[in-house]
């Protein structure tokens, strides 16, 4: 079986990248990394990295002209701030009953529905993902939900003729346990980039890096990306 991987350069990306690898071998695994306008170019490139670790093949697509109207603060035409706190602290400040700030319009939807006719076009099988419980908490990231993932599931299932379908591992684990399975594939967790600033290292303010630190430290260990800046620059 062939699977096509949507590869952000990211953890939860890239520990679904490596079981792909795991369950099919990287021979059976295709990358899809997608630019969407952000503001920085930081996570492809760590997405090229990792699937050059995998030695798996990597394919590129571009869909920013669709996000052009948006103000999310993530693309580079907003120039709204990216919130410097946890997404818990943003939940609050919305009652969980919208998204944040950082969600950008249906993203996963418009991400997976052009990995299906790729896919399609490649013979794949499957379309992995790495969604999981913590992005969907509190209407955050509405397309991270379970309930998200089903409709998407049956409409490619349905749209493809039964040729392909969606598969979320993580979905219903939170980030600290996609984390602890990574560690356990050996997924290389220093090539990643998780950080909404394009800056030379981490904020360490904004959400996604406040949600990764505390993902390891939930693991009892500092996260690899930082140990690696640490050792290169003491």
């Amino acid at each position: 079986m062939r699977v096509l991987v949507l590869s952000s350069g990211g953890v939860d990306s890239t520990t679904a990248l490596a079981l792909a690898v795991q369950e099919h071998g990287r021979e059976n695994v295709t990358a899809l990394s997608i630019s969407y306008g952000q503001k920085h170019d930081k996570e492809i490139r760590a997405a090229e990295d990792v699937a050059a670790h995998y030695g798996v093949e990597q394919l590129f697509l571009d869909l920013a002209p669709i996000f052009q109207y948006s103000s999310c603060s993530l693309l580079k035409q907003s120039d709204q701030e990216i919130p410097e706190e946890s997404y818990g602290e943003q939940i609050l400040k919305t009652g969980g009953e919208k998204p944040v700030s950082t969600y950008v319009p249906f993203r996963n939807g418009l991400f997976l529905s052009s990995a299906a006719s790729i896919a399609l076009s490649r013979e794949c099988s499957e379309i992995w993902y790495g969604a999981h419980a913590d992005d969907s908490a509190g209407a955050a990231y509405p397309d991270c939900s379970p309930a998200f993932n089903e409709a998407m599931d049956q409409a490619i299932r349905e749209g493809s003729g039964q040729q392909l379908k969606i598969k979320a591992p993580f979905v219903h684990m939170n980030k600290a346990q996609v984390v602890k399975l990574g560690l356990e594939l050996g997924a290389p967790y220093e090539l990643t980039w998780s950080c909404y600033q394009g800056g030379e290292v981490p904020c360490g303010k904004c959400g996604t890096c406040i949600d990764r630190a505390q993902a390891f430290a939930a693991n009892g260990m500092e996260d690899p990306y930082i140990t690696k800046i640490r050792v290169k620059c003491p």
